[in-house]
């Protein structure tokens, strides 16, 4: 059976079986097996299972490499690649025309990195200002971003140079098994009503896995909390949607507990104030920081991070050097819990040092309606009048009080345990998947899922669920370009696609100057 190409609905829909308990109690499966379900079966060189960004930019790289869109397929319940995030950045409060946390050459649509998304800016807005940024960083400059919107319009325009939709496969990846003379299965399931056909087994040498995040972790006072009051509206994720806490606070004054001191905190505190300053709302913000930051710090001169009123600030999320320089290189080769400790040392939660926001700290901090708490939350109960209380162990003095607000904002990160997405937990029982030192997926330095070979197949993992392997920056765009090209540096090594040398790097480029396809 030939994959269709967008989707599984229309005449001619395969009538097919289901899931055995043989084959969910297997390890490995066999091509009897699945045909003895009846699970029609499609045959593809390369599958990518996910549809974000992460299998975006490694399909964009496969094109340039020059794998036609016929030996690729993308299963996923997306509908554009950049869906996820969208979502992700829309609840978090950032809106198109706001700058993320990206460097100018990283651009998830352009691999070479040039022209950079200052100069898009520059060429855009007729303006000399991006470039005075990029050339002043961070010294008597901020470090310039992109908008958020500039992103999702170059990955637009390259998903339609690449025929994107082409290679997409709508529908639910319930597990990826091994096959016994070497390659995978992956099952997919069908949207409902566009197939005649329960299950569908793709049929794969080449896996590649890019989930993204397993699931939104709340704290666990505040996880206890919602389990047993039932209680989505006041004590919400910054992850979720959540813009009914914004118009509640609109509509009448209120009192917010912010919980975090990471970059998504820093957006919503924005928001909270941007609420206050230009649409008159009379909002009390109470911020806890579990651990508080009042100066530089760091183990050795050469690794200092600023940090000041509870903050660590920086740039990205790690230091520039994770990509490329220093700490790429000692991160490769450290195994263990010498690479977990590296880890710690380097990372931590951190957010940009951006002028503006820290103004806007400041003035709340001088007029009042901005308060911050340092301690750890010991329980979250009701409160009289649909108040909600925080208890407060505060850190130092271990003083214990109440700290009553109208609503909580958990900013604290998306840290789900793999185990919290049905693929990764299949992978983990069956697939021969281990753990990392950080407890993430187990991949090697081309991002080989140790332990779930299946020779002569490969499956690869990127993106999120790998943090804790020999490359930090993985949950990053830049990051998640640099792992595409280990992997087809190491598919080219088997044959499956071309090498990218110079010559074609450079001609490649030039197409996509032009708009032409790879």
């Amino acid at each position: 059976m030939s994959a269709p190409a967008g989707g599984w609905g229309g005449p001619g829909a395969a009538v097919g079986g289901d899931l055995t308990p043989q084959l969910l109690d297997s390890d490995w499966w066999t091509d009897e097996m699945v045909a003895a379900a009846g699970i029609p079966v499609v045959d593809v060189p390369f599958v990518t299972v996910g549809g974000g960004i992460g299998s975006f930019v490694l399909v964009d790289l496969l094109r340039i490499a020059g794998v036609a869109p016929s030996q690729i397929r993308v299963l996923t319940g997306a509908d554009y690649p950049w869906q996820q995030y969208e979502y992700l950045t829309r609840c978090s409060q950032i809106p198109l025309a706001e700058r993320i946390r990206s460097d100018s050459t990283s651009i998830p649509d352009n691999v070479w990195g040039f022209p950079s998304l200052a100069m898009r800016e520059m060429w855009r807005d007729k303006s000399l200002k991006p470039a005075w940024n990029v050339l002043t960083e961070p010294i008597l400059a901020d470090f310039w971003t992109p908008r958020l919107g500039a992103i999702f319009e170059g990955l637009a325009k390259e998903a339609a140079r690449i025929d994107w939709q082409s290679m997409v496969l709508k529908g639910q990846v319930r597990m990826v098994r091994r096959r016994h003379t070497g390659g995978y299965y992956v099952i997919l399931t069908p949207p409902d009503g566009a197939a005649l056909t329960r299950r569908v087994a793709v049929r794969a040498r080449y896996v590649h896995l890019a989930v993204g995040y397993p699931g939104v972790k709340f704290l666990d006072d505040l996880q206890a909390y919602r389990a047993q009051y039932q209680d989505t509206f006041r004590v919400v994720a910054a992850y979720e949607p959540h813009e009914h806490v914004y118009d509640e606070l609109l509509a009448r004054p209120g009192t917010v507990v912010v919980r975090g001191s990471g970059i998504v905190a820093s957006r919503v505190l924005q928001r909270l104030i941007d609420d206050r300053d230009r649409k008159g709302a009379r909002t009390t913000i109470l911020h806890i920081f579990r651990t508080y930051v009042s100066g530089s710090h760091g183990d050795s001169v050469f690794s200092r991070r600023k940090g000041a009123h509870g903050w660590a600030h920086q740039g990205f999320n790690y230091p520039k050097s994770a990509w490329g320089g220093q700490h790429w290189d000692k991160c490769r080769r450290l195994e263990g819990e010498e690479r977990a400790a590296f880890y710690q040392r380097i990372g931590g939660t951190n957010t940009p040092r951006r002028a503006s926001w820290r103004r806007q700290l400041a003035r709340g901090r001088k007029e009042g309606w901005y308060r911050v708490f340092v301690g750890t939350v010991q329980q979250v109960s009701p409160g009289p009048d649909g108040t909600l209380v925080s208890r407060l162990k505060e850190t130092g003095s271990g003083t214990v009080y109440d700290v009553p607000a109208s609503f909580i904002i958990d900013c604290t990160g998306l840290e789900a345990d793999l185990r919290e997405h049905r693929l990764m937990a299949d992978l983990l029982d069956h697939g021969g998947a281990g753990r990392n030192p950080l407890g993430r997926l187990d991949v090697d330095r081309e991002f080989g899922v140790r332990g779930a070979e299946s020779t002569p197949g490969r499956l690869y993992a990127t993106g999120s669920m790998t943090l804790g392997g020999y490359f930090c920056g993985v949950d990053t765009f830049l990051g998640l370009q640099l792992a595409a090209v280990d992997i087809v540096d190491d598919l080219a090594r088997q044959g499956f696609c071309r090498r990218i040398g110079i010559a074609r790097s450079v001609s490649q480029w030039w197409r996509r100057m032009r708009w032409r396809a790879p």
